[in-house]
């Protein structure tokens, strides 16, 4: 047993001896294995080692014989580039040379038809000027190429001014009417472009302000462009002034057809309508004619103010439309100019284009109010309501006007304000000499009206202050002109209203005095009375019919009661001239008698000298009232009325006393009139035609 349990240790070191022996092996192979390995990259290594260094070294002789190559190749590329650049600018300059023969042909033909062209041409003679300036100034080229240049930039400016001429016509009349026309049934107006020159042609004149601005040196273009559209301007507005010279003479509405018919879309600015002045003063004398205010016929001494035609009616409107005409034409034109201008010389060149038409504009203007000035030296009024409607428009529009002129000379500026002043003053005037002449107009006894009717004065000064009703801002406006300078920061539209009114009040109380004196021509206190209650009663129904009771009121509320008391009054006046008929029929002296007995001769022939009277007062009053007039029916169907009761009543009364009462054989001779027969007579009063 021992001997076997020695043995198994022996065995299992044996096994582990072998063991380790493979393992000593296995590592020996490997390691054996890893220096073969190590031993072939060696190999490999010191091969790389030595194919680099081959190569570098060849790489070397490589680049030590490019080098050289290449650094000439360079040279030579550098003077190859040299020589093309030597011989481009040989080309280049001895085109210049050559610039005068090649523009030669293009030059002396022009621009005409061809503008890129010619303008592409100035440049090449332009850029040899410059040439030769800067290279050689001396030489015969440069001035050969400067008259080639000189030439040039002349038949440029030629063409300008060519085109301008050629293509600028005057705007036809309609066109102007309808770009200053309004259509109220639109609410979005659409404006009228004027289109003063073809778009090609524009396009070529801005082309060539263009270049002369730039390489032109040369204003004097300008200078012709507002010459000739100044012109153009000016002929517009005169070529409008004859259609309606034209037009109006023939028809009477000087307007755009286009305005009622092709177009609904005319601009934002409204003409004003016609002023009509002295005509619509004609109407409305022949309204009132046919509403009874002046009666019968023949009867009136009521008359227009004459002396005026169609004439005047148009030459306001004229020189109303012109005016307009001129801020839309003036706006276009300003359009225009700002295409075709330097910014910098815009306004002057404006306002040297606008001038002529302005000035002619201006004059015109001065010479209306000379006109008035001479008529109202005449002590002719009338001829301030020329000045109403064109100065309304002219301060409707001041504002456009001041806007469209924004940037020009101070005079220019001023000229519309100059006018407006000349024409307030003028007119004011005008207004307080018309009442000075209501309140001074004699007392002449072959103009006064023979049937007491309206008196010529009263239906002219009513006729004039009903135009005022048209123009109330405008002649409230003159007459605060006259104001003192210290309030006229505080006119406003009332304060200029309570003006007016005061100034109506003014001429209707001058009018009333004047009547009163006027009145004392008639030896017969009666005519006297129908005189002034006519007068009064046509200035009443006047002021009713029109609005000239409410701007009256304005200052004068009692005015409507006091005329109706005035009126009142001549009444009772005309009916005393009956009391020496109605007399006669009063109980005064009349015998007291009982019935059956008998009056003696004494009494009797009192009751026969109250019939006499009666009659005889009757008839002569009726002979000579018969051929009076009272044109307002509604007054004088009154008058009758009234007068026929109290007449009638009394006569009614005396028969009844006188009834019984034998007084006379022949009693028809004094009792002539029946009381019917009595009113049928004073049914006759104040009617010629009877």
């Amino acid at each position: 047993m021992g001997i076997l349990s020695r043995m198994i240790p022996t065995e299992d070191a044996s096994a582990r001896k072998r063991e380790i022996e493979e393992k000593l092996k296995q590592e020996q192979e490997t390691l054996s294995f890893i220096r073969e390995n190590l031993e072939k990259s060696d190999q490999l290594t010191k091969g790389m080692v030595s194919i680099l260094s081959s190569f570098e070294s060849r790489l070397m002789q490589l680049e030590n014989s490019i080098i050289p190559v290449h650094k000439q190749t360079e040279n030579l590329q550098r003077l190859q580039e040299n020589v093309d650049k030597t011989l481009s600018c040989m080309d280049h300059v001895i085109s210049y040379y050559h610039v005068a023969k090649d523009t030669d042909r293009i030059i002396r033909e022009g621009p005409t038809g061809r503008l890129d062209e010619y303008l592409a041409c100035i440049a090449k003679i332009q850029k040899a000027v410059e040439y030769f300036q800067d290279n050689n100034p001396d030489s015969p080229e440069l001035n050969t190429v400067k008259a080639r240049f000189e030439k040039g930039k002349e038949l440029l400016e030629a063409e300008f001014r060519n085109l301008l001429t050629r293509y600028s016509k005057p705007v036809p009349p309609i066109l102007i009417l309808d770009a200053i026309s309004v259509d109220e049934e639109l609410e979005v107006q659409e404006e009228v472009v004027l289109e003063h020159l073809p778009e090609a042609v524009l396009q070529d004149i801005i082309c060539i302000a263009g270049w002369l601005v730039e390489y032109g040196r040369n204003q004097d273009f300008m200078n012709v462009y507002f010459q000739i559209r100044s012109n153009q301007l000016d002929r517009s507005i005169k070529g409008l002034k004859e259609h309606f010279r034209k037009n109006s003479a023939s028809s009477g509405v000087p307007y755009s057809p286009a305005v009622q018919t092709k177009r609904k879309d005319t601009p934002t600015k409204k003409v004003p309508k016609r002023p009509g002045t002295i005509r619509k003063a004609q109407n409305l004398l022949k309204q009132y004619s046919q509403h009874g205010l002046d009666g019968k016929k023949g009867g009136s001494n009521l008359t227009p103010l004459e002396g005026k035609d169609d004439v005047l009616d148009i030459e306001i409107d004229s020189y109303i439309h012109c005016i307009s005409a001129f801020v839309k034409l003036a706006q276009s034109e300003y359009a225009l100019l700002l295409e075709i201008i330097p910014e910098h010389h815009q306004k002057k060149t404006f306002d040297s284009l606008i001038q002529e038409a302005l000035d002619n504009l201006m004059l015109e203007g001065d010479n209306i109010v000379s006109a008035a000035r001479r008529a109202i030296m005449r002590h002719d009024y009338s001829a301030v309501l020329t000045i109403f409607p064109i100065l309304r428009h002219l301060k409707m529009n001041k504002s456009e006007f001041d806007s469209t002129l924004q940037g020009t000379a101070a005079s220019t500026k001023n000229k519309l304000p100059t006018l407006i002043t000349s024409m307030e003053t003028i007119g004011a005037k005008a207004l307080e000499e018309f009442a000075d002449s209501i309140k001074n107009d004699p007392d002449k006894e072959y103009n006064m009206p023979k049937d007491g009717t309206v008196h010529e004065l009263t239906s002219n000064a009513i006729l004039f202050l009903q135009q005022l009703l048209d123009f109330q801002e405008t002649a409230g406006a003159m007459l605060a002109s006259q104001e003192s300078s210290s309030s006229a920061s505080s006119y406003t539209s009332e304060f200029n209203k309570r003006l007016l009114s005061t100034y109506i009040c003014k001429v209707l109380g001058n009018l009333q005095l004047n009547l009163l004196s006027k009145s004392k021509v008639y030896e017969d206190a009666a005519l006297r009375a129908i005189f002034l209650h006519n007068n009064y009663n046509y200035i009443l129904k006047s002021l009713e019919k029109s609005e000239l009771i409410q701007l009256v009121t304005v200052t004068q509320k009692r005015a409507e009661s006091l005329y109706r008391e005035l009126i009142e009054q001549q009444i009772i006046s005309y009916k005393s001239s009956w009391f020496k008929v109605t007399e006669h029929l009063s109980e005064k002296n009349m015998p007291v008698f009982q019935p059956g007995t008998k009056l003696k001769d004494k009494e009797r022939q009192i009751i026969k000298d109250k019939f006499k009277g009666f009659n005889d007062g009757l008839e002569e009053l009726c002979k000579t009232q018969k051929g009076w007039a009272i044109p307002d029916k509604e007054q004088r169907d009154f008058i009758r009325r009234s007068q026929k009761t109290v007449v009638s009543e009394a006569y009614r009364a005396f028969l009844q006393r006188c009834a019984n009462i034998s007084f006379t054989k022949n009693p028809e001779k004094y009792h002539k009139y029946h009381p019917e027969h009595v009113e049928q007579m004073i049914e006759k009063l104040f009617d010629t035609s009877a």
